[in-house]
């Protein structure tokens, strides 16, 4: 019976307060978040890492001084490797903690699979997420020597199993919507740099694409929906508009608020942390008559069989790395988008 290691990625964080500074330190040094040169880049690394640590470590401290992301990671892994079948082995490799990619490639390479399948737990693409994992993992993988022909899936913003996971939660808050006026619907994702956009980038178009499919799905155009970014740091401009400047707006309207985040898909200090605690306190502090947090897909099976889906249809396709569906999804005035072939 062939063998398929899958190796799902991503971002990964500190297991203990003592891990934080090191953490930041890995995430900061990646060229794909500061693009100066070595040693350069790593002194400005080191620098940025120091002074954050103390807030980081108040941030973790919140969640036990550990993010849970590992273990929902895995979580996930398992549940996919039931889905795919026991000629798989589902393997989790994360960019900027343990386990790394040179750990995880190693295990593969023990393993003796006759294929790999990359499979982010990013649905969007981003140079920093996706393709600097992926650069980790060809890096890797040389290392270990491991040579198994190897397939990538780059990204899935409006992969069938992930949006009805999505719409299912959100169709049953307002459904059970208490206050006679209807919420505001706010879709949180990850910020991103403008300039790094601006160098073709597709994050945001990607964002944009999931938050149309989500809304076909749920169908309630009478709703107010807005698409926008959290988790800003450092003084660069950001994708707008920001999270928390939506939640100041929604208070000065008096309207309620449902939020959901579209672009993690599972709980972490960002949900758990700056959703649930420090924005919920925001929303009452400017007068948000209700602040609603729905989950994040984690492992709902629709995600989990939209997966599944994905990593067959990487083994059928005949290029190295694509995105849901086949081809190239992003049009081509994003330089960035790795996928091969033309956009439709």
């Amino acid at each position: 019976m062939s063998r398929t290691a899958v190796v799902v990625f991503s971002l990964g964080g500190p297991d203990s307060a003592a891990a934080v500074e090191p953490f930041l330190f890995n995430l900061f040094s990646d060229p794909a978040i500061i693009t100066l040169p070595n040693p350069l880049r790593w002194m400005v690394a080191r620098l940025i890492a120091r002074r954050r640590a103390p807030v980081a470590r108040r941030i973790y401290s919140r969640i036990d001084n550990a993010s849970p992301l590992l273990a929902n990671t895995e979580a996930q892994a398992r549940a996919l490797e039931t889905a795919l079948g026991p000629s798989f082995r589902v393997f989790v490799a994360m960019r900027y903690w343990r386990p790394t990619s040179s750990e995880i490639a190693a295990l593969v390479r023990e393993w003796r699979p006759d294929k790999v399948v990359l499979l982010p737990l990013y649905p969007q693409f981003s140079s920093t997420t996706m393709a600097s994992s992926l650069q980790a993992w060809q890096r890797a993988a040389a290392k270990a020597g491991l040579d198994a022909p190897t397939r990538a899936i780059c990204c899935y913003p409006t992969e069938g199993g992930f949006i009805m996971a999505l719409a299912r939660e959100l169709r049953a808050a307002l459904d059970a919507w208490p206050d006679p006026r209807p919420p505001r619907i706010l879709l949180s994702a990850h910020g991103l740099p403008k300039r790094i956009v601006a160098r073709g980038d597709p994050y945001q178009w990607q964002i944009e694409t999931t938050a149309a499919a989500l809304r076909a799905a749920v169908d309630r155009p009478e709703f107010d929906w807005v698409v926008c970014y959290q988790s800003r740091v450092g003084p660069l401009a950001w994708l707008e508009p920001a999270t928390d400047a939506e939640i100041r707006r929604a208070g000065a309207d008096g309207v309620g608020l449902i939020i959901l985040p579209i672009a993690f898909v599972s709980e972490h200090s960002e949900t758990l942390v700056e959703l649930d605690i420090e924005y919920r306190h925001l929303g009452e502090s400017v007068g948000v008559p209700r602040y609603q947090r729905l989950p994040t897909v984690d492992a709902a099976a629709d995600f989990i069989a939209g997966l599944a889906g994905l990593v067959r249809g990487a083994l059928a396709s005949p290029a190295a790395i694509s995105c849901a569906g086949g081809g190239r999804r992003c049009p081509a005035s994003f330089a960035l988008c790795p996928c091969e072939g033309r956009s439709p």
